[in-house]
């Protein structure tokens, strides 16, 4: 049984940042075709050369603006800032539409003690994204990986878990399997959208504990049965 996700075009908005590079170079190690996606699409143009360089990368990256990456895609990903969040999705709503988006955006403030989660009126960036594209199925994950160790060719990301939360199981199901082709790891399913208030925010205990540990940290859960090859749904 092959427990690997469809090969697919997946998009990556604000695909030139550091975690939307590093997703895109491990779903395309992974076989899937990626788009980053960039408000500059020079820049996303040569920000996927540069990707197509590293190795392993067996398959077309390409580069193009936010919006011609999300309307060629079955898949998008959004890894902005929560800053001109709500705004940025609104432009994309049409190219959304119909469409899975993944969201792995966090909602941080900074201040002279450390990172915080923001208040976000909808509870979650994610939650938010689903009421400014109804018509759009959105998962929420990969808030809690590092993006240099997403980057980084020799990096084994094994040991960590992807948490995953949405309201369409099936969805879910399929996010949880690209989640095991982007770390090697597991996806573990962590209940519906709203429990994305809880998954953004925790992103900022983990830069406190890398600037602390000068590390890079990551979420691993502790108890959870082994999967077997008959659990594994694709």
């Amino acid at each position: 049984m092959d427990h690997h996700s469809p090969r697919t075009t997946i998009a990556i908005v604000g695909g030139t940042g550091p975690q939307g590079r590093g997703l895109g170079y491990r779903l395309a190690r992974a076989g899937h075709q990626v788009i980053l996606g960039s408000r500059d699409g020079d820049r996303a143009a040569q920000a996927a050369a540069d990707l197509s360089e590293l190795p392993a990368v067996e398959t077309t990256v390409r580069g193009d603006t936010n919006a011609s990456a999300a309307a060629d895609a079955e898949v998008v990903i959004l890894a902005v800032p929560y800053k001109g969040h709500a705004d940025l999705v609104g432009g994309l709503a049409a190219d959304l539409d119909g469409k899975l988006l993944i969201s792995c955006v966090n909602p941080l403030g900074f201040d002279r003690h450390g990172p915080y989660g923001l208040d976000v009126p909808d509870g979650s960036a994610a939650e938010e994204a689903a009421r400014i594209v109804p018509g759009t199925t959105v998962v929420g994950a990969f808030h809690h990986l590092s993006a240099p160790l997403l980057l980084d060719p020799g990096a084994d990301l094994s040991h960590e878990d992807v948490l995953v939360c949405g309201d369409d199981a099936e969805a879910k199901t399929r996010v949880m399997a690209l989640a095991v082709e982007v770390t090697g790891g597991r996806g573990v399913d962590a209940g519906r959208l709203r429990t994305a208030r809880q998954l953004e925010p925790l992103t900022a205990v983990l830069i406190s504990v890398n600037k602390r540990y000068r590390t890079r940290s990551g979420i691993a859960v502790t108890g959870m049965p082994q999967p077997t090859p008959e659990k594994v749904i694709v």
